[in-house]
This record gives structure tokens, sequence and C-alpha cells, in this order.
């Protein structure tokens, strides 16, 4: 079969299109043939070892596709069943070998594409939006990158569960996509300082909570745009790492919290999973929750939807299309 590995780390040349063994199933796994994998930070981190695993490296975490065996002990799963997935490696490929606890059923009504559209980023604004800073009615949270994949998932379940949504954007087409998946107000990073704007839009008070996946470049402003005891949820680091400062200035600041999850830890049991992959796919199912997949590409293209994600080209997923 055709996969992407990496054998040393750095930037998007590192990725290679090859020809490798078909995985077999092991205890507790299933192998799907992959019918679309999902492009994420989280790719980039392991490619460029920001992330570090072991070379080489069988790259892509998320996907969608069609179980074609299991191993002997697997009971849940079987041929023929359509599944997808936001964690287990190796999904830029034809196919992979997957841990069946990773896997949820998709809805007959869902496209294969749609799932591996969904999966990560979805399930991610899930646990930042219900579990590690449940949004409240009439609370106001400030969405970093509003228009990208998580943003505009994370915009649509805050207005689920009644909150408000300011968002940072580049350009007025990622500021029509944000305002068109509930965003309240847009603020431009471009041209705008956002600290001070959204004081303003706050009527000086600040936003509860700070979604940030951005990272070193807007960490100290995301922190002066909190209310006392407002939370910073860092879930990634698209401008590179956050440096390490004083934690004293949380409490100077207004007694404030940081706080820097990861989506394994939210699914944390199999029925932790299914909660959260229950309700993103339902919610797909129903409409209730839209999903922009901004472009695909054949999976020997891999490393330019790398540099397309890294340089801020995108709005909404991309993905890759195994055998196109």
């Amino acid at each position: 079969m055709k996969a992407i590995l990496v054998h040393a780390c750095g930037g998007p040349d590192q990725l290679r299109y090859e020809e490798v063994p078909t995985p077999a199933p092991g205890p507790g796994q299933a192998l799907v043939k992959v019918a679309a994998a999902g492009v994420n930070f989280i790719d980039i981190y392991h490619r460029t070892g920001l992330y570090k695993l072991p070379t080489p490296i069988a790259l892509g975490m998320e996907g969608a596709g069609t179980v074609e065996a299991v191993g002997p002990d697997v009971r849940e799963f079987a041929p023929g069943d359509r599944v997808a997935w936001a964690w287990g490696g190796g999904s830029y490929a034809e196919y992979a070998a997957l841990p069946a606890s990773a896997l949820v059923k998709i809805p007959d009504r869902i496209e294969f594409q749609t799932a591996a559209a969904v999966m990560l980023q979805g399930m991610t604004a899930h646990y930042l939006a219900l579990s590690t800073y449940p949004i409240k009615e009439r609370e106001t949270a400030l969405v970093h990158a509003a228009a990208g994949g998580v943003g505009l998932l994370l915009t649509q379940i805050i207005k689920m569960q009644g909150g408000r949504v300011i968002g940072t954007v580049s350009t007025q087409a990622k500021a029509d996509l944000a305002l068109a998946a509930g965003a309240d107000a847009v603020i431009f990073y471009t041209r705008q300082d956002f600290e001070p704007e959204v004081k303003r839009l706050t009527g000086g008070r600040g936003v509860d909570v700070v979604y940030d996946s951005v990272g070193a470049a807007t960490f100290m402003k995301s922190l002066n745009s909190l209310r006392p005891r407002g939370m910073l949820v860092s879930f990634g680091q698209s401008s590179g790492p956050v440096p390490p400062f004083d934690l004293l200035l949380l409490n100077q600041k207004g007694s404030l919290f940081v706080t820097r999850p990861k989506l394994q830890d939210y699914c944390a049991t199999r029925l932790e999973l299914l909660w959260r992959a229950d309700d993103v796919l339902g919610w797909v199912d129903s409409g209730k929750l839209k999903v922009r997949i901004d472009k695909t590409y054949p999976l020997s293209e891999a490393a330019q939807a790398h540099r397309d994600l890294e340089g801020r080209k995108t709005s909404g997923k991309l993905l890759l299309i195994p055998g196109s």
C-alpha cells in the first residue's frame, strides 16, 4: 500500500510517499481501508519533532473508512462497518491498523469525508466548550482563529450553549465565515490590536474565557483580555510554543486560570469518547453543526497540505484522499 512516512523530522519536504507492507490487525485492532484522512496541526508537531515520536513516523491521527478485518478479540466491529477515529496513528495511508477502542461507527447519512473532517476538531471543540470551560448562557468567549477548522466548530457549539463569541480573523472572507458560524463580533488581528478591542466589546470587563490555538503570538494579550478569575485555554501553538512565564502574573492579572488540555485526556474512557463522538456526529447528522471542508488533496500531496495549513491559507478542514 501507499503511505506517508517521516524518516527525519523537519519541514514538509520530509514527508515521503512510499510503498509499504499493508498491516495486519493485531490483538485489539481493526484494519481499516482509509477513505479520507484529516490534516491537523498535531501532524505538523509530529513532523517537526515538537511532539517527539520515534522515526520513521507514520503520520495521521484522524480519518474515516471501512473495516476490512479485525483482530481475534474484537467484538464491537466487523468487516464492512463504516468507522471514524481521532487518534491511533498512521492515517496518512491506504490502510491503517487501529485500536478498536479508538473507533466509532458513522451514521448512515454522513459521508466519509465529513466524518473524517469533524472527528478530531469536532471532539476538541466539544471538550473545550462543554468540559474544559463549560460555557454558560450569556458568557463571552474569545475564539482565536475563528475561521479555522476548530474555530468554526467551536463557535457553533458555544452558540448552542447560549454563549457569546468574539472571534479573531485575518481577512474579510474569514470574517464572513466566522459570522456565518454564529460569531457575534470579529476582530481583524492583522490590522487591530485584539486586546483593547476585546475590552471595548465587553465594556471594559474582559471575556470569561479565551480559547487560544495560536500560542506564542497571542498568549500574553489573551491573558490581558480576561475578566478577573477568567480562564485561558491554550490548546494549540500554530505560532510557536508559549515561553515560560512567572505564575505570579496570574495573581497580578486577576487570579486567572490557565490550562493546556489535549483530546485524549478528555476521552479517557470508552464511554467518554462515545459521548463526545455521538454528540458531534449526531449534531452533524441533524444539521445543527455545519462542517466546512476547505480542500482535499491526493495522499501523495500531503506536503502541500502541510504547507497550506502552516501558512494559514485555510478556512475549515483539509483532507487527504488515498487512491486519488
